[in-house]
């Protein structure tokens, strides 16, 4: 019995005596493997994982590979310098060949070629001869027949003769029995065309027919026609008369 006391009585003082020593946790101890866990810090992740070193320059090579590996599979269309020669030359041929027709076209179009209200010195020029032939070679008296000869060699060319001769034929036939005197007076003129040497001018005029018989009759009449005038040396002739009708 005393045994057994001191044996009780020694545990207790060296209980109070000794640090308390922990007890191992073990898997059939609930308490304790709850504690266990609650007291575990969580694991951190995203933006509180720490940086490692070398990482950020382990993933921009990777990113490179992945870059490089991908264009080694794409097809490389590689075009031969002969070949961009030749296009280069073609399209400048094409467009050499508009730009001569271009041209072309500009030059053969009347419009563009037409002077008439550029060059005022020949277009007044034109105006005042046509006006002067076109008043001698429409004139006609009974009384000297010869004067309008005269200005049909010095004002008229090329068709514009025989055309004269056929309109003023009944005056010539009625002039000496009727003692007729044809006066012609251009009162506008208008150059429609003008290119060098050649123009077309719109004529404006008014005729009086007169009588000089026993009883003295005199007839009004306006006239407007075109004529197509030439350039030979210094003088303008009428190389054509369009009288508008058909």
């Amino acid at each position: 019995m005393s045994t057994t006391r001191h044996l009780v009585n020694r545990r207790r003082r060296l209980a109070a005596v000794a640090p308390a020593t922990p007890r191992a946790v073990t898997d059939q101890d609930p308490v304790n493997q709850e504690r266990t866990t609650e007291a575990a810090p969580p694991a951190e992740t995203g933006a509180g994982t720490p940086d490692i070193p070398g990482q950020e320059d382990a993933e921009e090579r990777s990113e490179e590979a992945r870059s490089e590996g991908i264009r080694r599979r794409l097809p490389r269309l590689r075009i031969p310098l002969p070949a961009v020669l030749c296009a280069a030359t073609v399209l400048l041929g094409a467009f050499a060949a508009w730009s001569f027709g271009s041209a072309t076209d500009l030059r053969n179009d009347p419009t563009r070629r037409n002077t008439a209200l550029t060059d005022i010195s020949r277009t007044s020029e034109v105006k005042g001869q046509i006006s002067e032939a076109v008043g001698a070679v429409f004139s006609y008296t009974y009384a000297s027949p010869g004067k309008s000869d005269q200005a049909v060699r010095t004002y008229l060319t090329g068709k514009a003769v025989q055309q004269h001769q056929d309109m003023l034929a009944e005056v010539r036939a009625q002039a000496p029995k009727q003692k007729l005197v044809l006066t012609t007076t251009v009162t506008e003129t208008g150059v429609e065309f003008l290119d060098g040497d050649r123009a077309r001018v719109l004529v404006f005029a008014d005729q009086s027919n007169t009588r000089t018989g026993k009883e003295e009759e005199t007839t009004y009449a306006a006239a407007m026609f075109a004529v197509d005038a030439v350039r030979r040396g210094d003088t303008w002739r009428i190389a054509a008369i369009d009288t508008f009708t058909r």
